[in-house]
């Protein structure tokens, strides 16, 4: 029997009743799955809470509902300002809104924090029952784990099939994952800069991230969550960060924006940083004091793991079960995911056409910088969908 912190009246305001001593203040609400939640790796996890925030209101017949799922360092925070609970401003609140492409006066869009994560949802800073951290003894998830959890939230909240699912990069895989484990849940789809399969390079930049951290005095193989305040791995997630910005933006960007210039009052050749460098050691700061390693470590396995026809198949057997509508959509100058494997995603899905590429310089962060465009494919899949 899963449970609601609050009823689903919308919108949910400020620091609602529903919260737990503990739990951040912002418009966040929490669904408790009661029961196990099965993992692939044969083990349980015996309770989940899945944080998630929503616009909009769901219609009577549930009938219009939107799952939005988020990327690697996201949360449930798809819209709205940063305040309370929310370091940063909605990822993708240009795209959710009165009048906007995820037009909330028609739309109920649902936004959760994957499994895993640690921004409200069950991960490894969580406590188990017995009210210790879960630190190294967090199991090992999958992409169809974090799936299973969110299919336990749309039934708690009596969503039975969402008109479409939507997500980008480890948004994109779970959204894809919707598609082939739970196609009759699935009314729509778009998959932005994702693979059917994680491939050798994008495992291998995983992996580098994951040693960063673990490589990390302060990672106490995963249990440190309840040391001394400012001893956790916090330079180990900072470089992981590092090494994952350079493949989120692209080299003529990179290039253009900084070339060679010196940071402001530097100088290289004495020690001084490089702009790039500056660029780096912000883009680190900022994750580090917002983020949570294990999580990171969790979240980037499941990500290393992704294989859409694993156990099925191969891919193109998955997929073919998947007949939904659907788009596709790669990033013209995404180097970590790159429009090939798009490509082979429209070319495999049955509902999908041909390949949407988003022109952008700023490489596979365009998902979430080209809002226009992004947002010119989500009015044409709403407008697709099958009802």
């Amino acid at each position: 029997m899963n449970s609601v912190t609050a009823p689903p009246a919308f919108p949910v305001p400020p620091a609602s009743g529903g919260r737990r001593d503990g739990d951040p203040p912002g418009r966040r609400r929490w669904v408790t799955l009661t029961d196990a939640l099965p993992l692939e790796s044969g083990t349980a996890l015996p309770e989940v809470r899945m944080a998630y925030e929503t616009w909009g209101r769901l219609a009577p017949d549930g009938s219009n509902a939107v799952l939005v799922l988020h990327a690697l360092t996201g949360d449930s925070h798809a819209a709205g300002p940063a305040g309370p609970g929310h370091p940063t401003a909605g990822w993708w609140d240009a795209l959710i809104g009165p009048g906007r492409a995820l037009d909330t006066d028609r739309w109920f869009v649902v936004a959760p924090n994957v499994l895993g994560g640690c921004q409200g949802s069950t991960g490894p800073s969580s406590r188990r029952p017995d009210g210790t951290r879960w630190g190294a003894g967090f199991p090992r998830l999958t992409i169809r784990d974090q799936v299973a959890a969110e299919a336990g939230l749309a039934d708690a909240l009596g969503i039975g099939r969402w008109a479409a699912v939507i997500g980008g990069s480890m948004g994109g895989m779970r959204a894809l994952e919707w598609a082939v484990c739970l196609p009759d849940r699935t009314g729509s789809l778009l998959v932005l800069a994702a693979p059917a399969a994680s491939s050798a390079e994008q495992i291998a930049w995983g992996s580098l991230q994951i040693a960063a951290i673990r490589d990390d005095p302060g990672w106490r193989e995963g249990d440190y969550h309840d040391a001394p305040p400012g001893s956790g791995p916090h330079r180990g997630l900072g470089q992981a960060r590092r090494i994952a910005h350079v493949t989120y933006r692209s080299e003529a960007e990179l290039a253009s924006r900084f070339g060679r210039a010196a940071q402001a009052g530097e100088v290289p050749s004495q020690g001084g940083r490089y702009q790039v460098e500056s660029y780096l050691d912000h883009h680190a700061a900022k994750l580090v004091r917002r983020f949570d390693a294990g999580s990171y470590v969790t979240l980037t396995e499941a990500m290393n793991g992704h294989d859409v026809g694993r156990g099925r198949g191969g891919a193109a057997r998955a997929l073919r079960g998947a007949g939904m509508p659907a788009l596709i959509a790669g990033i013209d100058s995404d180097r970590l995911y790159p429009p090939a494997q798009q490509a082979e995603l429209a070319e495999l899905l049955p509902g999908a056409g041909r390949l949407r590429v988003i022109p952008s310089p700023h490489g596979h962060d365009g998902f979430l910088v080209e809002t226009a465009h992004v947002g010119a494919l989500v009015r044409e899949l709403l407008t697709s969908r099958r009802s």
